[in-house]
């Protein structure tokens, strides 16, 4: 990958693996603090030493971006109602587990500026509102843009005045791995033309079939078509350890403290 947000070069010329704490970092010691997707669980994140998070984003009624996961406010804020339904003025109000203000994600690029930051455009409601933040902050070279759906996240990039890491939609993800179980490597990598990488779950359900998404051959697949492997969620050392062993490209966990043990061990830490 040559956009500046894969770079986990090591000091001896390998690479190492990119560690993403998943909403922030919320579950220190495995116990969940309710603060995800915070400025506290960001920056818990960047005192543990990480380079990178995972954020997931929203559009107020009046276009502001925020980083938050649901569309509405009821599960992890003191308030209630739709985010794309309010206006920033309002939602700004909502604290996360009644403690943590709901942030911009114009704030959380803002605030560190060496941070590289995932973002998943969840809703219509935030494809204008997230590119403003990029451009606003001026963090294209450390941000990666994704969506399960392709037509959301092509139409942030399209907003943006330089390019931006991208990661594979659902519909994208469905291709590539029809082209991988097939053997066939040009319908793999035709699938991932125009993105730079797949984030995907160790599996997923379809209908009443579970179906592996990353194992060796998946891997091998992305990587003969150049692009990178990021998985979410292992948050057990045995399930990030066998990634490891795949050769994953990056890891995404609720388990920040945990992933970081590995990989320091593993002499693969590129925080």
């Amino acid at each position: 990958m040559t956009h500046p947000y894969f770079d986990t070069a090591l000091p001896d010329g390998r690479r190492g693996v990119a560690a993403l704490a998943h909403r922030g970092f919320a579950r220190p010691g495995g116990v969940d603090s309710g603060l995800e997707n915070s400025l506290a669980a960001f920056g818990a994140a960047v005192a543990l030493g990480f380079r990178y998070v995972e954020t997931d984003a929203h559009g107020t009624a009046d276009g502001v971006a925020v980083a938050l996961h649901d569309e509405s406010l009821d599960r992890t804020t003191d308030a209630h109602g739709l985010v794309a339904e309010l206006p920033w003025s309002v939602v700004k109000r909502a604290h996360i587990g009644g403690v943590e203000p709901v942030p911009a994600l114009e704030d959380v690029l803002g605030t560190w500026p060496g941070l590289f930051v995932n973002i998943d455009v969840k809703a219509e409601s935030g494809v204008g509102p997230v590119a403003r933040a990029i451009e606003r902050t001026a963090a294209h070279d450390r941000v990666c843009v994704t969506s399960f759906s392709t037509r959301r996240r092509k139409a942030t990039l399209a907003k943006l005045s330089r390019p931006v890491a991208t990661s594979a939609g659902t519909s994208e993800v469905i291709g590539f791995l029809t082209g991988a179980r097939l053997r066939v490597p040009v319908l793999a990598a035709r699938a991932l033309r125009d993105v730079d990488a797949l984030q995907v779950p160790v599996a997923e359900k379809a209908g009443p079939v579970r179906v592996t998404v990353v194992d060796a051959a998946t891997v091998a697949a992305a990587h003969a078509a150049g692009r990178q492997v990021h998985v979410w969620t292992p948050n057990t050392r045995a399930e990030m350890e066998r990634l490891v062993d795949l050769g994953v490209d990056g890891i995404v966990t609720d388990r920040a403290d945990l992933l970081k043990d590995v990989l320091v061990e593993r002499g693969l830490w590129a925080g």
